[in-house]
């Protein structure tokens, strides 16, 4: 990608040995050294610079720089035609990675003031702000993909997401997981009586199955969640939906103290490792969170309480899991099945045949378990 060269319209001083803060979600370790580059350069000289492990810093047009990446994106070898959907899962895992190492490479500065080295850029400042909070030194660099993913959020936390069953809007925060997916919040429709029940929700991330079993008679909902950011999210959207006084939420690894009438868990549906924190709201390493919330589920349920578990099958469709993997667990777990009701997926992923896991993901079903103790 060849493009006429225009001068670097840069509103800061950035010194070649400046001190600065890194920001990876990756936890990436700081690059050493910074190649400051323009709009003259090629998709194809930049690729060839960040596979010999250069970081390249952009300090020409904001507009220019995010074609940059999608070029750099398209030259990237795509998954080959897999044998099965395990092996496609892979390909693309790794397809994902190569993107992620690759693109990652291509960064920007901002100042004390979070203003982007860029012309034409847009104002990032409150986007940056409502991650990181304040700046700590003169400048922060960070992967020009992963500021444009916290300028799409910020645009979402703005705005505001509708969610099917839920009185109001819900509004995420980045890096928290965006309920976009409907079929597993309708799920919720199917729990015959809430109304007067304490909940814990574990792993709330931003709330959203608190809140639709609070509007539907729930006294009090005590959520958990292991990131901070997700803490912070569900008590914003407690607060917009007049729901904060029976609503508590806490940074925790998995359960409240005491008991609950039910306790509600979506959790990762994934067995696979996390590769950098957002994943971890989709991927479950070996099923440890997955198998820990079943192993503690019954000494967190008062007599005659539920647990409400909503897991996607996927990771039997892809091979990642055996059949009868989870009625296992249940057992193992002194857990029996009351009730379950299922819908199938209705995502963009399960629609699009071009998807590399459409063959997986178009048979897709999300379950919601209704489990008791095995000896009730």
């Amino acid at each position: 990608m060849d493009r006429p060269r225009r001068p670097a319209a840069a509103t800061f001083e950035f010194p070649a040995d400046a001190a600065f803060t890194w920001h990876s979600e990756s936890d990436e370790p700081a690059p050493t050294r910074l190649s400051p580059v323009d709009d003259g350069l090629s998709a194809d000289a930049a690729l060839k610079r960040v596979r010999r492990g250069e970081f390249l810093r952009y300090t020409g047009d904001f507009h220019n720089a995010k074609q940059l990446l999608g070029a750099l994106g398209r030259r990237l070898e795509r998954p080959w035609q897999a044998r099965s959907p395990l092996e496609a899962f892979r390909a693309e895992r790794r397809a994902r990675q190569q993107e992620h190492a690759t693109l990652s490479r291509i960064v920007v500065a901002l100042d004390r003031g979070y203003h982007l080295e860029l012309a034409r850029a847009p104002d990032v400042a409150e986007a940056c702000r409502q991650v990181w909070g304040e700046p700590t030194t003169d400048f922060t660099v960070v992967p020009l993909k992963q500021l444009l993913g916290m300028l799409g959020a910020a645009e979402w936390r703005r705005k505001g997401l509708a969610v099917p069953g839920l009185k109001g809007l819900i509004h995420p925060h980045y890096g928290v997981y965006l309920p976009t997916r409907t079929d597993y919040v309708e799920l919720l429709a199917a729990v015959p009586d809430v109304k007067g029940k304490r909940v814990f929700d574990v792993g709330t991330g931003t709330g959203v199955l608190s809140f639709l079993l609070l509007q539907g008679g729930a006294a009090f909902a005590q959520a958990t969640d292991c990131d901070s950011r997700a803490v912070a999210c569900a008590r914003e959207n407690a607060e917009r939906l007049g729901l904060s006084q029976r609503f508590q939420v806490a940074e925790a690894d998995l359960f409240p103290e005491g008991k609950a009438d039910l306790v509600v868990c979506n959790p990762p549906w994934i067995p696979e490792p996390p590769k950098n924190r957002v994943d971890r709201a989709v991927f479950d390493e070996d099923s440890q969170f997955l198998r820990r919330f079943l192993e503690g589920l019954p000494a967190a349920l008062t007599p005659g309480g539920e647990g409400l578990l909503i897991l996607s099958d996927l990771a039997v469709l892809l091979g990642l899991r055996p059949p009868g993997w989870l009625e296992e667990q249940f057992e193992r777990c002194g857990l029996k099945v009351a009730w379950s009701k299922s819908n199938p997926a209705r995502h963009s992923k399960a629609k699009d045949k071009a998807d590399p896991l459409h063959a997986a993901r178009s048979k897709e079903v999300t379950t919601l378990y209704g489990l008791v103790p095995a000896a009730r």
